[in-house]
């Protein structure tokens, strides 16, 4: 039987430090998939992940117990964010994996696997902001409450940049696929 997040925050708490892994288990999949997703690279998803876990260790008396699951995803956001500030002071435009860049180059895309590359690679074009709703609402599924409450950011906000990212990445599947 599976302890709610609840229980196992309770004895972590209490000293099972060990059992704060069991609690990552659980969320740790989605997370890692948001952080690559927003990252472009699995090496700096995993670098930003592990700096989360370690912040949520440190904060975790601060978490309200039935909330684990988000103040989580709250403080990966927050090490996205900052990860790709200074990434994009280091460089100016965020870096791809070259095979993937030139894969999308092809004239018709009508394999499964190139148009999953093709749309990585579109979503490594967007301004972080509207790839970070966008990844929030259409990959993690949640809503614009929730979304609120993670990021910070006014509901009006978020709608218009997950608007403003569906519309690029059409703009920019389109010219790939006919350009």
């Amino acid at each position: 039987m599976d302890e709610t997040d609840e229980a196992l925050i309770k004895r972590v708490l209490a000293g099972e430090t060990d059992l704060y892994a069991r609690l990552l288990e659980r969320y740790r999949q989605r997370l890692a998939r948001y952080a690559v997703r927003m990252l472009g690279s699995e090496a700096d998803a995993e670098d930003v992940l592990q700096e989360t876990f370690v912040r949520g260790y440190r904060s975790l008396a601060r978490c309200q117990p039935d909330r684990f699951r988000y103040w989580l995803f709250g403080i990966l956001i927050n090490r996205c964010r900052t990860f790709a500030s200074q990434r994009s002071r280091r460089q100016s435009v965020i870096s791809s994996n070259d095979y993937v860049v030139a894969s999308v180059s092809t004239r018709y895309m009508d394999d499964q696997y190139e148009w999953r590359q093709a749309i990585a690679w579109a979503m490594t074009r967007l301004p972080t902001d509207q790839r970070e709703a966008f990844l929030l609402k259409h990959v993690e599924d949640l809503s614009y409450e929730e979304m609120q409450e993670l990021t910070g950011v006014r509901i009006p906000a978020l709608k218009m940049r997950v608007f403003r990212a569906r519309e690029e990445l059409r703009r920019l599947l389109v010219e790939k696929v006919i350009g």
